[in-house]
């Protein structure tokens, strides 16, 4: 790529484009991208400045992610593009007949049923040791220090830490909520914009995970500390559960969308739906952005690909459908076909047979990373291991109860997973990592952020700050306040139910960094709805 690119069409954007050479961190928080920049300055390459990142992720942005999380990444290095999934299954004690007989009809959102196998320590550890060019205990060590000194609260940091307490007041009965209150609001409330937050638990495990490159969270003394609190409130997690766990390297999935290939984690991540509807909408032509038909044929075909997500995306081996059969030509254009003037209801097909943390960094290496964790549901669970500042994911909330549900709940599987990390290349060449963040949102991003940069010509911050739609279900389309109001009405007599959004905070957050290949020179954006921050030299 290069000046004349189509990605680097001028466009009128919130913030600028931020250029660097020797190493770009992009992600939401300005302490975080600033952790990964001293690392990448202290000889770590793109792979360490991840890792630093994401750990100091779960100190500074708790609200969205934690040591208790699961974890995705694209990783290009050495002129290659490889896949980690590390999200963790149920636990092996757990069923769906166990959950009926106590009286649930469905998953719940917090407590230990929901909680599955922690998935971000092992990425952590398995990344380093493979790729790193540091010493894990190097990569923690600004995160370490941020939780043992503390740091003061960013703006939209504290306005999620307030909302979540407010939520797990209300909600969370039971002594096992009781350390969640103690670690996140000791002084009996959220703290506010400003205020310092410390957490020497946290230190200390964070300390642990890297001394032991993860193997103390699950086969020492962490993993024992979490099978004893799941035993003591009647969970299903067990050290063995734990023990059993190790992230899988798998073969990223694509389509070739004009030329470029659009990368992401195969199932069980829900990438699958983001590239099941670019298939689609390759058929069409498209020549503005800012067009009603472009946007209801968008809106159409993401809700074609959800449909068949939901019904189909699981663990992987207990899939019905492969998914190089949903990415099929033949497949996509009886999708396209479904595509008409006006709002349908979205029904899954029958193809043929054959909250979140994102984070993307480079190094002037080539080297480049997409990266995202999550809790799910902000803090998750409402858990948290007590003494070490584990706050427990909540994934499983999205299993079925229904034996019969593609996505039913059995122990030892991995559900449909909401966080997905994206990647470009273009003639086997990387263009570089991309995300959005933000639960059934992000293949909605990821749509949005590829049509913009491949279709429309903008460049990497102008494509995050261009105003989104979000389908939620049925007809229902939500839209942003800054979202063309012309356009909005023609979408409604389209048939769409439009509604408008007073605030941004549901669509989604990302986080872009592409490469010239000519000149090895990074370009960065950073989401506006976020206190992102991207740090370079």
């Amino acid at each position: 790529m290069g000046p004349a690119d189509p990605m680097y069409y001028p466009y009128p954007s919130r913030r600028t484009v931020t250029y660097a050479h020797q190493g770009m961190v992009a992600t939401s928080q300005p302490l975080a991208a600033q952790a990964g920049l001293e690392i990448l300055k202290k000889g770590g390459n793109a792979v360490d400045a991840a890792i630093a990142t994401a750990a100091c992720l779960t100190v500074v942005e708790p609200t969205s992610n934690g040591i208790g999380s699961d974890a995705f990444a694209l990783i290009w290095v050495k002129g290659k593009l490889r896949g980690l999934n590390a999200s963790g299954p149920a636990p092996g004690s757990i069923s769906a007949e166990k959950l009926k007989k106590a009286g649930f009809d469905e998953m719940p959102k917090y407590g230990f049923i929901p909680v599955t196998v922690p998935g971000a320590p092992g990425a952590w550890g398995e990344l380093s040791r493979r790729f790193g060019a540091l010493p894990l205990t190097q990569a923690l060590a600004p995160a370490i220090d941020y939780a043992r000194k503390g740091y003061p609260l960013s703006p939209t940091l504290a306005y999620y830490w307030q909302r979540a307490f407010t939520i797990y007041r209300q909600n969370l009965r039971g002594e096992e909520f009781k350390s969640w209150f103690e670690t996140f609001a000791p002084q009996g409330r959220a703290p506010q914009a400003g205020e310092m937050w410390r957490s020497e638990d946290h230190a200390k495990t964070l300390e642990e995970i890297a001394e032991t490159n993860a193997k103390s969270f699950y086969r020492g003394r962490l993993a024992a500390e979490i099978d004893c609190f799941s035993r003591q409130h009647g969970g299903y997690i067990r050290g063995e559960d734990l023990a059993d766990f190790q992230p899988e390297w798998v073969e990223p999935i694509s389509v070739n969308y004009r030329g470029y290939d659009v990368w992401e984690i195969p199932p069980n991540g829900q990438g699958l739906v983001a590239l099941m509807a670019l298939n689609i909408l390759r058929g069409f032509a498209f020549s503005c952005r800012d067009d009603e038909l472009t946007f209801h044929r968008q809106i159409e075909a993401i809700k074609l690909a959800f449909a068949d997500g939901q019904k189909y995306i699981t663990d992987p081996k207990q899939m019905s459908f492969a998914p190089g059969e949903l990415l099929s030509d033949h497949y996509a254009a009886q999708r396209r076909q479904l595509i008409g003037s006006e709002a349908a209801q979205p029904q899954a097909g029958t193809p043929p047979q054959g909250g979140t943390v994102y984070l993307a960094t480079a190094d002037g290496e080539g080297n480049m990373v997409s990266y995202i964790q999550s809790n799910y549901m902000g803090f998750g669970s409402g858990l948290v291991v007590p003494g070490t500042g584990i706050a427990l994911q909540n994934r499983g909330h999205n299993f079925s109860l229904d034996p019969g549900h593609e996505n039913a709940l059995v122990p030892g599987k991995r559900t449909y997973h909401t966080i997905i990390p994206g990647f470009i290349t273009r003639e086997r060449q990387p263009v570089g990592p991309f995300g959005v963040m933000g639960g059934f949102m992000q293949p909605q991003g990821h749509l949005q952020v590829v049509m913009n940069t491949i279709d429309f010509g903008l460049n990497p911050q102008a494509a995050l700050d261009a105003p989104r739609w979000q389908w939620l279900q049925d007809k229902t389309v939500l839209v942003e306040h800054s979202f063309p109001q012309a356009i909005a009405a023609q979408l409604s007599r389209r048939g769409h139910d439009i509604r408008v959004a007073l605030d941004s905070g549901s669509f989604g957050r990302g986080q872009i960094i592409w490469r010239d290949p000519l000149t090895g020179v990074l370009a960065g954006g950073t989401e506006g709805r976020a206190d992102g921050h991207i740090a370079c030299w």
